[in-house]
């Protein structure tokens, strides 16, 4: 059975744009989030994952896009591991990059583990190993091409 989540900004300010209640994790990655996307415009921005009332994790776009590609990352908090949050998570910023027409790319750590999983489910191909300024060595992977704008 598929999750049903919705992703909520979290605002320049660090508050999620919706009224939620927020557990201390992720009460902790908005606040961190606020510094890291100051001056980034929508949707380039990070978001918490809600499940009903229940924020079940966080992701975001690194950056804006970048040479028309952007990277997604994503995470689930402790005790909603393994119920398909990271997946639809993944999947809802997929399809924020791809109605704007925008590449999607991810990195995991350089070995098989459920992040790698999940990227392979949803048809990312692994592209290369790289040298990344604040992870080290990773697996860079592309999603398919972009659709065409219509």
């Amino acid at each position: 059975m598929a999750v049903r989540i919705r992703l909520v900004a979290i605002g320049p300010n660090g508050i999620p744009e919706e009224r939620i209640d927020l557990p201390p994790l992720a009460a902790l990655i908005a606040e961190e989030t606020a510094g890291l996307y100051r001056g980034y415009p929508k949707p380039w921005v990070g978001y918490l994952s809600v499940e009903g009332e229940t924020v079940v994790g966080s992701c975001a776009f690194k950056t804006p896009p970048i040479d028309g590609r952007v990277e997604i990352a994503y995470t689930t908090f402790p005790g909603h591991e393994g119920a398909g949050y990271a997946t639809a998570m993944a999947r809802s910023l997929i399809a924020i990059a791809h109605h704007e027409h925008v590449a999607v790319i991810a990195r995991t750590t350089p070995e098989a583990n459920a992040a790698t999983a999940i990227l392979e489910k949803l048809h990312f191909r692994r592209a290369r190993t790289i040298l990344d300024a604040d992870d080290g060595t990773v697996w860079e992977w592309d999603l398919s091409p972009v659709p065409e704008p219509s």
